[in-house]
């Protein structure tokens, strides 16, 4: 393995910080995935839009796309056994994942205790 501790190219690590931090005051959890958007019209009308660097987790294994049809919350795209390991040493890289922007992977993962200053 070479010294980054991911498998994740610098596209791919980008695309999971995008999808995995806080949107509008939430914090996406791994086990709703990724939103895919699909094709509305052409050849491809229904089928998801795979992003370019998607594609190559697609291709090793790391991260398949649902055979679910789409639904109100659109097509997914989520992480295999094998994803989740690669993003677990990908987290714990402070560099590449920060611990307080992702803390929320990090506990989903069992990497980080449960935060117990929750409400409710």
């Amino acid at each position: 393995m070479p010294d980054d501790p991911s498998l994740f190219t610098a596209a791919e690590r980008d695309l999971i910080r995008r999808e995995f931090s806080q949107h509008f005051g939430q914090d996406p959890a791994l086990a709703e995935g990724m939103f895919l958007r699909c094709w509305r019209t052409g050849p491809l009308a229904g089928q998801p839009k795979i992003p370019k660097a998607m594609e190559g987790l697609i291709a090793r294994g790391l991260v398949e796309v649902s055979s679910a049809p789409p639904s109100i919350l659109g097509t997914r795209a989520f992480f295999t056994p094998a994803g989740l390991t690669a993003l677990r040493a990908l987290l714990q890289d402070r560099r590449a994942m920060d611990p307080k922007r992702f803390g929320h992977l990090r506990r989903e993962l069992g990497l980080d205790p449960p935060c117990l200053d929750t409400p409710g």
